[in-house]
């Protein structure tokens, strides 16, 4: 079994280093780290996890708390788990979930929280270590979260350049912030290029987006766009307009958002604004990890910007 001391030899550095990057990788640079870890995982060194948690005093837990309903159709909290998993192991930490029903169960390090809504505010303000929200919140909390408002404008502005006449927003129906920076985005972008904003708020299902376009069909004229708050929404735009013989993406167009599994399974393939959910994941773990170690000082919050995947819902 490899040791301490055999880390240090692979990778050249001292015994204090390997220790410094295993116990406060914090206080080590990233080149040095990179260099530990290379090591660590060509030996297959796996560090002490229950002396390092005595040695600072620390649990080396990280709990996800969940606050919404989990949907097993869609693995959006796959790539997250993913993310925040593989990052908190290269720091010796392991990964605890919980749900709203027991929060204090056991004890940890820190939060990263997923899902929160304005009702859960009192709940997030009486968790007593440092807390990451996953999701833009207005409670002053630190958070990562896509570029929702950029996002929304980069799809519109795509739209406009493709020749759609007429671009329809249909958004999620819920008084968050994100919600609210996806429809800005768009509503900017057309008050930018001088047309007229045409938004709707529905129920984040597809269901509820087919009986929209059932009920309102006549209303569409030929070259509208509908950009999409979800992948959800999206496909059941897509699907209720085949069902009125609409042509796509020639006559009409669909574009959704989340890009994580949804846009895969649609037909045609939807056209998307893809988040980095793996690698958002990854960077609430890098964040809570900082701020346990900097006694709770805030670190403020981190956008990530979507890339849109076209598919066969544009022209």
């Amino acid at each position: 079994m490899a040791t301490l001391t055999d880390v240090a030899k692979k990778a050249n550095v001292s015994k204090m280093t390997v220790s410094r990057v295993i116990n406060h990788p914090e206080q080590v640079r990233d080149e040095l780290k990179e260099l530990v870890y290379e090591a660590m995982r060509e030996l297959n060194y796996r560090p002490n996890a229950a002396a390092k948690a005595l040695a600072n005093k620390r649990t080396q837990i990280i709990k996800l708390l969940i606050l919404e309903e989990m949907d097993t159709t869609e693995p959006y909290y796959m790539f997250l788990l993913t993310g925040i998993a593989n990052e908190l192991d290269k720091y010796a930490y392991s990964l605890q979930l919980l749900t709203r029903n027991n929060v204090q169960i056991g004890d940890s390090d820190g939060f990263i929280v997923c899902g929160m809504r304005k009702e859960d505010e009192e709940l997030i303000k009486n968790l007593d270590k440092p807390v990451v929200l996953f999701g833009h919140n207005e409670m002053g909390e630190d958070f990562i979260d896509s570029n929702n408002e950029q996002s929304m404008a980069k799809a519109t502005q795509y739209a406009i350049e493709e020749g759609y006449e007429n671009i329809v927003y249909i958004g999620i129906d819920i008084d968050e912030p994100f919600a609210h920076a996806r429809e800005k985005g768009y509503t900017k972008v057309m008050a930018d290029n001088g047309k007229e904003a045409c938004t709707y708020t529905l129920g984040n299902r597809s269901r509820y987006s087919a009986a929209f376009i059932k009920e309102h069909w006549n209303e569409f004229q030929k070259n509208t766009l509908f950009l999409c708050a979800s992948d959800r929404l999206a496909m059941g735009v897509v699907r209720e307009i085949k069902e009125q013989n609409g042509n796509i993406p020639e006559d009409y167009g669909v574009i959704g958002h989340d890009g994580v599994f949804l846009d895969q399974i649609a037909h045609p393939h939807l056209t998307t604004l893809k988040q980095s959910i793996t690698e958002m994941g990854a960077a609430c773990a890098r964040m809570v990890l900082k701020k346990v170690n900097q006694d709770g000082k805030p670190q403020g919050n981190q956008l990530f910007e979507t890339e849109l995947k076209r598919g066969g819902t544009t022209r």
